[in-house]
């Protein structure tokens, strides 16, 4: 398969796929988002992150968005996710500046340490997302205490999932 065509499957046009359930959908996107992320997240630039990782997330919680039958244009899904760090507060914020801050004293050499941090908080974007965008689809409205609860806890979730990816990616290969 070439690689257009797998991107296309995988991703692009992921909500047109018939062999796969919704959800299985949504996990796909939620693991290619938060392996992205991380990927993104290893180099090495201060601060460069979320100058990159925000248009990212905002990319992928337009397929979630898509998925669930909701067509967002690419600053729609940006402006979504903006909307969403202002309203999980500024913590996202400061973990942000922890992070520019920990791979300028760490010279560039602390990429790796972040993949939990960063696969942590895009798993919790796209869980809300779709969330969200479920109920989005269903009319229905979601109370800003729900949104900060999943968020909570998916970015928990998260974080310990990414910490497991990051090991991997310590373990010599046999």
């Amino acid at each position: 398969m070439k690689i257009t065509e797998k991107v296309r499957q995988e991703i692009t046009q992921i909500e047109f796929r018939d062999d796969l359930s919704q959800d299985k959908k949504i996990a796909k996107i939620t693991h290619l988002a938060c392996a992205t992320c991380a990927g993104v997240a290893i180099q090495p630039l201060p601060f460069a992150d979320i100058l990159i990782l925000t248009p990212l997330q905002g990319y992928f919680a337009s397929r979630i968005a898509a998925i669930h039958g909701i067509k967002l244009t690419d600053n729609e899904a940006l402006d979504w996710v903006k909307e969403l760090i202002g309203l999980v507060g500024l913590g996202i914020a400061a973990q942000q500046i922890a992070l520019g801050v920990w791979k300028t004293v760490t010279f560039g050499f602390g990429g790796l340490l972040t993949i939990p941090l960063v696969y942590g908080l895009t798993f919790a974007i796209m869980k809300v997302a779709d969330l969200y965008f479920s109920h989005k689809a269903r009319n229905e409205r979601l109370s800003e205490e729900r949104i900060k609860a999943v968020w909570k806890q998916a970015f928990q979730q998260g974080k310990k999932q990414g910490q497991v990816q990051a090991e991997q990616l310590h373990q010599p290969e046999d």
